[in-house]
C-alpha cells in the first residue's frame, strides 16, 4: 500500500526585506543597511513574511520592513517577467519548505534600495 503524496497548500511569495544594521552582520564596513528579494512559502503571504523574519533575525540580520510582491502567479499576472533562475529557486523554496535569499544588495549613506522586480 503506497500513500499518496498530500498536496501541499504552501505557496511561495516574493518579498524584498529592508534590514537595518547591528553588530556581527555580516554586511560590508560602511553599509548602512542591505535589501534583500526573499522567497518564502506559506499558506498565505502573512506566514511567507513571519517565517522569512525569524529566519533571517535566526541569522543575526535585523530585518526592518518587508513587501510582499504575490505568488509567482500573481506577478505574471501583474506582468513582471520571471526569469528561468527566479523560477528554480521559487521551486527550490517550496521543494524545502524554506525561504531563500535571492539577492542581496548592500545599502551605503542616504542610497534607497534599487532593487527592482520585473
Amino acid at each position: 500500500m503506497t500513500k499518496e503524496k498530500k498536496k501541499s497548500r504552501q505557496k511561495v511569495y516574493t518579498l524584498l526585506v529592508d534590514i537595518g544594521r547591528k553588530p556581527d552582520d555580516g554586511l560590508p564596513d560602511g553599509a548602512t543597511g542591505a535589501a534583500m528579494v526573499c522567497y518564502a512559502t506559506g499558506i498565505d503571504e502573512g506566514e511567507a513574511v513571519r517565517e522569512c523574519v525569524v529566519v533571517l533575525k535566526q541569522a543575526g540580520l535585523a530585518p526592518l520592513d518587508v513587501s510582499g510582491y504575490g505568488t509567482m502567479d500573481e506577478r505574471l499576472a501583474e506582468g513582471h517577467d520571471i526569469p528561468d533562475e527566479e523560477r528554480r529557486l521559487m521551486g527550490r523554496a517550496l521543494d524545502e519548505n524554506a525561504v531563500i535569499v535571492a539577492q542581496l544588495t548592500p545599502l551605503y549613506d542616504d542610497q534607497t534600495s534599487d532593487t527592482t522586480l520585473h
